[in-house]
């Protein structure tokens, strides 16, 4: 049993009264409303049958595609806690990731299943692992088959009823001067997102949406797979990203809106013109950032409406403008359900148009995170003065309109991902060479933002920047390595030692600084 305020208990009434619908779309193939119910019954109750009981953790490090969203709302309808891992993580980060939430057990896509292998060792809570096609060892640790594991389930829905305010999930977010953060979310609050992402948008009975991006973050669960739950409508899903083949995917498949983040739009962008560009089904887009630079010659060229929004994994949506009324350049007013304010360094409110630090608390229960999972120190400090702060700076004008400035959080954003400093320095500074390092992210207009690890060697070391990337493609994932190395003989720092970054922000990229991409040095997935 479910209520109808969670994903699960949306995903039974709409089985239920068109069980043929078809719910999601992937490039070679579908599920229906009927059928992903179904999956979803039979891996809750598989999971039970284990002895897996209500609160415990369960991984998820699967690509986008039938088996993770099986494995998302059986987890959930079981009530389990999910614990969606990005598919390039390994070595340290993703050992301490199982360790930190806890997880009993892991579903993972066969291709991965070294890497669970490599740190098995290092694991204190994992019991048993289910791969996602041909299996093989996991380090000494349990395998079985996740489709037989499906398959063994009773179809019929667990007797225990989950509610609004059990925990639905764990999203690790990047760590800035710690570890990643587990941000602990109910269902209340990963069904409001997407309620609140379907009334800003205007979506509509029929719609089919479009996203690539992946499932273990929550913009493709709640602002795509839960709306289309919402509306009746289907969602699009695939895997991959080709900005030069978007288009004609949205006319092939009759898209009618999608999401953006990241340099997205401004690939889009970058393509060469057409005369039919404007000649698609696609009526809106919904994300963030929509650069001022090209919002409007986007929406002209197109054909489709921009909303831009504010917020986080910890809050969903913050601050948002609407399909019918948005300003360029401004992330628009707070959400109904919140109070949002900008403070200076003091923790008071400034004023209008000046800058400050994005604080949000909820007018309402249970439609924010509850807490950095095993972080009371850190959930404390996140919550000072009864307020969450954010790390993000912005303005405010004098009708109410929010805009966003920039991150006072060290983090760097590549390509959709953010990616925590503190953890790829962790990764440099253990090679036996190294004595200092910094990494910051430089501008680029394609990515956002590129990773520069800034370095000083150990005296009488003799290390080149590509076997400082040698040893760090085992250790991270992919868009983490960094592009930029720069070898300097010290790093700038204040009085009390700590490093000046925004002193290496505006030094940025000096004549010595060695670039992988022109050097020819590939990384791989």
């Amino acid at each position: 049993m479910t209520t109808a305020w969670t994903p699960p208990g949306l995903l039974a009434q709409r089985a239920a009264e068109k069980p043929d619908a078809e719910v999601v779309r992937f490039v070679d193939g579908s599920l229906t409303c009927g059928q992903l119910d179904e999956r979803a019954n039979r891996c809750a109750n598989a999971l039970r049958d284990l002895g897996l009981q209500r609160g415990d953790r369960v991984a998820v490090m699967l690509p986008n595609g039938p088996a993770f969203l099986t494995a998302w709302f059986g987890i959930a309808r079981a009530g389990l806690v999910e614990v969606p891992i990005n598919v390039a993580y390994r070595g340290d980060l993703l050992a301490y990731l199982l360790n930190q939430a806890g997880c009993r057990a892991l579903v993972v896509d066969a291709p991965l299943l070294d890497r669970v292998a490599a740190v098995a060792g290092d694991l204190t809570t994992l019991e048993r692992v289910f791969v996602v096609g041909p299996g093989g060892d996991a380090g000494g640790l349990p395998v079985a088959d996740f489709d037989a594991l499906v398959a063994s389930g009773a179809a019929t829905p667990p007797p225990e009823a989950i509610t609004p305010d059990d925990t639905s999930g764990i999203f690790f977010t990047s760590g800035t001067t710690g570890p990643s953060k587990g941000v602990v979310r109910s269902h209340r609050a990963d069904v409001t997102l997407a309620e609140t992402t379907v009334r800003i948008m205007g979506y509509r009975q029929g719609d089919v949406l479009y996203t690539a991006f992946p499932l273990f973050h929550l913009n493709a669960k709640f602002n795509s797979v839960v709306p289309a739950l919402l509306i009746d409508g289907t969602l699009v899903l695939h895997d991959r990203f080709s900005a030069s083949t978007f288009w004609d995917t949205c006319r092939k498949e009759g898209v009618t809106a999608f999401n953006f983040m990241g340099a997205l739009l401004t690939m889009l962008m970058k393509q060469p013109e057409r005369d039919d560009d404007a000649d698609n089904p696609v009526r809106c887009a919904y994300g963030a950032p929509a650069p001022a630079t090209i919002f409007d010659a986007f929406q002209r060229r197109f054909g489709v409406r921009l909303v831009e929004v504010f917020g986080s994994t910890e809050l969903g949506i913050a601050t948002h403008n609407t399909i019918d009324d948005a300003t360029v350049g401004s992330c628009g007013r707070a959400a109904p359900y919140y109070e949002v304010e900008l403070h200076d360094e003091h923790d008071r409110p400034v004023p209008v148009g000046q800058e400050g630090e994005f604080v949000v608390r909820p007018k309402e229960p249970g439609v924010m995170f509850r807490e950095y999972f095993g972080m009371p120190e850190v959930t404390l400090a996140a919550f000072r003065n009864l307020w969450f702060h954010t790390g993000d700076r912005g303005r405010q004008d004098a009708e109410g309109r929010f805009s966003f400035v920039d991150r006072m959080k060290d983090a760097i954003r590549r390509r959709g991902e953010n990616i925590s400093s503190w953890e790829v320095e962790k990764v440099l500074a253990s090679h036996d060479a190294v004595a200092e390092v910094a990494v910051i992210g430089v501008p680029d207009e394609v990515s956002e933002e590129e990773v520069m690890a800034v370095v000083v060697r150990k005296e009488g070391a003799d290390l080149t920047a590509e076997q400082l990337l040698d040893f760090c493609v085992p250790r991270l994932a992919h868009f983490a390595v960094p592009r930029y190395v720069r070898f300097v003989d010290e790093l700038p720092k204040t009085p009390s030692q700590r490093i000046e970054k925004y002193r290496l922000r505006e030094q940025g990229l000096t004549p010595d600084t060695w670039d992988r991409t022109v050097a020819g040095y590939e990384v791989r997935r």
